[in-house]
């Protein structure tokens, strides 16, 4: 799952009688809100093979799931930040989990219109909250304890988030594909379970509505003004940074996004049966970053970055070549290499722009849209070839990000 980096942030004052046992409490409040934020976003992989059969649509209409999802995260990452400097934290995480609650309500429209286009409107609209929760929550995380383990607090809670992403293929496969094949013309299937899902983020917008938490601002607000006319795009390793980041999501999302129809197709099972394999993807990411915590502590970030993606690669072609269970494996066993992709490409991205950390930042955030282009553009590639050809956009994704480990996050220039 794709997560948005935190701005720097610092913690203006604490509430009166705020202890530190209310930070504790807090963090276990924001843990959930990961939870349902990975859980929320990759539901979609489930929506896609529902809707595709459902609405008989072709793969890249049926993608358009995914399309509409994230490119929300490219229009709306800047004006979400913004949107929470005018009304804080709290109240933008508040303001986030309530605009999901409603995107999620308009399921029930949807499903009784038996309408795609009102579906998808319905995910643009659960994408802002998203949006507007991640923006807002990830300062919260680095706030609530000692700034020198603010990362292992972020590293923990998306950790958490990742325990969502393996949930939810299993909650979409018991609960919506299962009655795929008696659906027929009727979408009833999503109906309840995203009522339930909006009932949930109402409760969770509530109980965060009254918590006690430390009144933060951006480090952006606390600092001088910029001065000087250094170019943000003049850092090479931004720059290139942006694409890495681009192809990145976009390699992750479209490989989630057609997985459950690319096991269906290999091992000739249902869309139900397949779905429960998703589970493997996106749970190896939470094994990876386990693992890459302690792996990076000792070995180079950018030997990490370049190992992962050379593996990603080599595992894709093995997966696209052969057949069976070894086609099926050695492609979930991509979601293992993916899981420490984007923090390596983060930090790379944004080491020596000092005072520029913060645009950087936002910037970044944009490039989650190539969630949206490259899962559409490999739908268009299966409708059009085969799984073999399609698969070569996300291994061309791979490509580039080996190249960004190898040679492209080496900066020219850097400001203190």
């Amino acid at each position: 799952m794709a997560v948005l980096p935190a701005q720097p942030i610092a913690v203006e004052e604490e509430l009166p009688g705020t202890k530190r046992s209310t930070y504790t409490s807090a963090l276990v409040s924001l843990a959930v809100l990961y939870f349902m934020m990975g859980f929320i976003t990759c539901l979609n992989d489930t929506l896609v093979p529902f809707f595709k059969q459902g609405f008989t649509l072709t793969y890249s209409q049926s993608s358009l799931v995914q399309f509409y999802f994230f490119l929300t995260y490219g229009i709306m990452s800047i004006p979400a930040g913004k949107v929470v400097e005018l009304v804080g934290y709290k109240k933008g995480m508040v303001l986030g989990f309530s605009v999901a609650a409603f995107g999620a309500l308009l399921f029930f429209p949807a499903a009784v219109m038996h309408q795609y286009y009102v579906f998808l409107a319905a995910l643009f609209v659960v994408a802002i909250g998203i949006v507007l929760l991640q923006v807002a929550a990830n300062p919260y995380i680095t706030a609530l304890g000692p700034a020198k383990t603010a990362s292992s607090r972020l590293t923990l809670i998306q950790g958490v988030g990742s325990i969502g992403t393996t949930v939810a293929p299993l909650f979409g496969a018991h609960f919506i594909l299962s009655r795929l094949q008696d659906a027929g013309a009727s979408s009833d299937a999503v109906k309840y379970p995203y009522m339930g899902i909006a009932l949930l983020l109402i409760v969770i917008a509530l109980v965060v509505s009254r918590l006690k938490l430390p009144s933060i601002k951006t480090a952006q607000q606390a600092i001088a003004p910029e001065t000087g006319n250094v170019g943000i795009f003049s850092f090479r390793n931004l720059k290139f940074g942006v694409w890495a980041l681009f192809f990145y999501v976009g390699a992750e999302v479209a490989i989630g996004t057609f997985l459950t129809n690319y096991i269906a197709d290999t091992l000739a099972v249902a869309e139900e049966q397949a779905n429960t394999y998703v589970a493997f993807y996106w749970g190896s990411m939470l094994v990876g970053r386990l693992l890459g915590s302690v792996v990076l502590k000792t070995v180079r970030a950018n030997t990490v970055l370049t190992i992962s993606s050379l593996a990603a690669i080599v595992l894709i072609l093995v997966s696209v070549l052969s057949s069976g269970n070894l086609a099926v494996w050695t492609m979930i066993a991509v979601g293992l290499c993916n899981s420490i992709m984007f923090a390596i490409i983060f930090s790379l991205s944004v080491e020596g722009l000092g005072k520029y950390t913060t645009k950087a930042s936002g910037i970044l955030s944009t490039a989650i849209a190539g969630g949206a282009i490259i899962s559409y553009s490999q739908g268009v590639l299966i409708d059009h070839y085969s799984w073999l050809i399609s698969f070569m956009l996300p291994l061309v994704c791979y490509v580039y990000i080996l190249f960004y480990g190898v040679n492209g996050y080496r900066a020219r220039k850097s400001v203190v």
